[in-house]
């Protein structure tokens, strides 16, 4: 197996160590192998889950595990930040797809699909909030952001109310979720439906 780390090429003095592309590809393969098992086991709600579980599931040992990501906030780190990233950039992808109303409703669902994913995340990302690495402000501004595009996109369709504001969805959607834990299945997407049909335009 090749070892993931970077191995020295001969060089000149001073010149700066290459790192065969085969061993970064390698890297990046068993990278990419991790945060997708860090993403199952999160969103499985196991919050307790091991970094040792990961790794196995990832087929890797748990010191490549440690050599990516030194500590379980780490992982946790970049699991939220890209998960973050892909429902914001899914706007654009429903928008250039769909009417402006029908992207926002299936937005709404990615979005609870995103935050249900966190759950297992939990404890991890209060003490990155905590220690000032994730911005739950910034977050919320983000997302709020990705719901104006929706609604302005609307209310030029029609499709939408103009009177409503992101930052009411935004907060509504988090009350919803908030709530999910105690809900049976199927009515986190009834209480959507509801929160949508407030927003469509009559």
């Amino acid at each position: 197996m090749v070892p993931e780390h970077p191995i020295a090429e001969p060089t000149l003095a001073g010149a700066p160590e290459r790192i065969p592309p085969r061993v970064r590809a390698d890297a990046q393969r068993n990278r990419e192998r991790i945060l997708a098992a860090a993403r199952a086991a999160f969103s499985s709600g196991a919050e307790q889950v091991s970094l040792e579980a990961i790794a196995r599931e990832a087929g890797v040992g748990i010191g490549t595990l440690y050599r990516h990501f030194p500590t379980r906030e780490s992982l946790v780190e970049v699991v939220h930040r890209d998960g973050l990233a892909l429902v914001v950039a899914r706007a654009a992808e429903l928008l250039a797809t769909y009417d402006p109303a029908t992207a926002l409703r299936l937005w709404m669902d990615e979005y609870a699909d995103f935050v249900g994913r966190k759950r297992g995340m939990a404890e991890s990302l209060r003490a990155l909030s905590k220690a000032g690495v994730i911005n739950v402000s910034d977050t919320r501004a983000l997302i709020t952001e990705t719901l104006q595009r929706f609604l302005d996109a609307g209310a030029r369709a029609g499709t939408l109310r103009e009177d409503v504001r992101a930052e009411d969805v935004a907060a509504s959607l988090v009350g919803i979720f908030l709530a999910t834990d105690s809900l049976q299945p199927g009515q986190a997407g009834r209480m959507l439906d509801l929160l949508f049909a407030g927003i469509r335009s009559t």
